[in-house]
């Protein structure tokens, strides 16, 4: 019987086989099956809490992360997870990976990237696909309990990119013990022209119009007018990046900035153990990112390739837990030993 997947680079374990769960076959429903259908996990109050993070850059702003414990202590690292383009601490693919690693056993800390979620209303600027900085403030400022077994780091979609170029530059820092990213766009220009593919224009659309509300949302009372100027000849995710992005973070245009911040130029820099998983059916992520890259056994970097699943769906038949949360577990405690 197929596995469902394919194993590129350093061999693992048997992760679990892979069936996409029926009605929700094709990289199009399984993208937005969350959407259509989904049950919100329970969190006690009593194992979350608050905590905020200084940037420390002069901006005065702050991201904030809610840290869920689990039941019983495992003694396994904390786990940071990192939301994806227009996401935050209540997406419904965080909230399902974190019931689910916590379940595991690893405290899970839900971050919030510079003006998302929570962190919107502490926050004058946003945060971007290689905004890797606000990452080393998070984890330096971690309380020391927290990382006293180490930190293992899961990235989503532009959350992956985020942590996998953060890695691959050498910015973290020595609690780091691991990664996992989940369709990270390593190659922003590539993901670029595949979100605005005619054949996309509805998930484009859905994109640039909750991307552009989001930008004047927290923004310095004094920059809002220049904002909403911009804005009004933002049609397209590319102009976005390159009139509101770009120059909001010094560089000079789109390109540079996608050239500058895709975490395929740093990829193959990274010296900690390494997952990212993919799907040949993701409609926003083009596979030849991946596969057009060579994967060696013995540098401790692998790649998983699901023939479905979408853009982090991964709802299979076998489990009510989303495929990808098992195998980045899984990758977790074998890494773990």
């Amino acid at each position: 019987m197929s596995l469902g997947y394919t194993l590129f680079g350093q061999t693992l374990p048997p992760l679990p086989r892979f069936g996409a769960h029926f009605p929700w076959v094709g990289g199009d429903l399984q993208t937005i099956k969350n959407n259509l259908s989904w049950r919100e996990p329970a969190f006690p109050a009593q194992r979350q809490t608050r905590i905020s993070f200084a940037m420390n850059d002069g901006s005065g702003d702050f991201l904030t992360g809610l840290l869920d414990k689990p039941e019983h202590q495992a003694n396994l690292p904390l786990l940071i997870l990192v939301h994806g383009l227009t996401g935050c601490e209540a997406s419904r693919n965080i909230m399902t990976s974190a019931a689910h690693f916590v379940a595991e056993g690893f405290p899970t800390l839900r971050l919030n990237l510079r003006g998302a979620g929570p962190s919107l209303g502490t926050c004058t600027q946003h945060y971007h696909a290689g905004r890797t900085k606000d990452l080393v403030a998070v984890l330096n400022e971690l309380p020391s309990d927290l990382k006293s077994h180490g930190i293992v780091l899961v990235g989503v979609s532009l959350g992956g990119n985020t942590i996998l170029k953060l890695v691959g530059a050498g910015s973290h820092t020595n609690d780091v013990v691991a990664v996992a990213s989940v369709c990270a766009p390593i190659d922003l220009k590539m993901a670029q022209l595949r979100i605005m593919a005619p054949r996309n224009r509805f998930y484009h659309r859905y994109l640039i119009t909750r991307m552009k509300s989001d930008a004047l949302k927290g923004a310095k009372a004094v920059d809002k007018d220049r904002i909403r100027n911009t804005l009004s000849v933002v049609q397209t995710v590319y102009d976005y990046d390159d009139l509101i992005v770009a120059p909001n973070n010094g560089f000079d245009g789109a390109e540079d900035y996608y050239t500058q911040c895709s975490a395929k130029n740093y990829y193959d820099a990274i010296g900690l153990p390494t997952l990212s998983i993919h799907a040949a059916s993701d409609p926003w992520i083009p596979l030849s990112m991946y596969t057009d890259r060579t994967w060696p056994r013995d540098a401790g970097r692998s790649l998983v390739v699901s023939k479905d699943g979408g853009h982090v769906g991964f709802h299979h038949r076998d489990n009510d837990v989303p495929w990808h949360n098992l195998c980045i577990s899984a990758f977790f405690k074998h890494v773990l030993g």
